[in-house]
């Protein structure tokens, strides 16, 4: 990737990427809009659930946030490779959280974290994953909430 894209895609001058792109690539996949840098609906319109949102960070067969990322949580290993989420809550607002969590790639291409809710476009995926996302759109908002608790 030359530093002409990154600096374009910085300046959010990519068109569409991050400034009021829509996420729908076929009839199966979620669909959400991007809108400065967030996606400031909801996926579901049943509200997120913090207490589920921590059991979905805590699942190691599920988000797996512990791989990367320290979380002021009573758990066991935390991950140094993602950066800490502690008083995430209080730096990023629930659509900036969203964003990261769905596909955190639309603002940092070189991100290694998953696409949690994507579900086309990505690499050697197995079989049985194929057009299918890691979270579905419930967990992806109980995430959230429980993200945007730690303050």
């Amino acid at each position: 990737m030359t530093s002409r894209f990154v600096h374009l895609l910085a300046l959010g001058l990519i068109g569409g990427v991050v400034q009021g792109a829509t996420a729908a690539e076929g009839p199966s996949a979620p669909n959400y809009e991007i809108k400065d840098y967030a996606i400031p609906s909801p996926l579901t319109s049943s509200p997120g659930s913090p207490e589920r949102g921590r059991a979905v960070i805590l699942e190691r067969e599920l988000g797996n946030c512990l791989a990367c990322h320290a979380i002021p949580l009573d758990a066991e290993f935390p991950g140094s490779v993602g950066p800490p989420l502690a008083g995430v809550g209080a730096r990023l607002t629930p659509a900036q959280l969203r964003l990261r969590v769905v596909d955190s790639k639309v603002l940092n291409p070189a991100s290694a974290m998953p696409a949690y809710f994507r579900s086309s476009g990505l690499n050697r995926v197995q079989a049985e994953y194929v057009g299918k996302t890691i979270l579905t759109a419930q967990q992806v908002e109980d995430v959230v909430a429980f993200l945007a608790t730690l303050k």
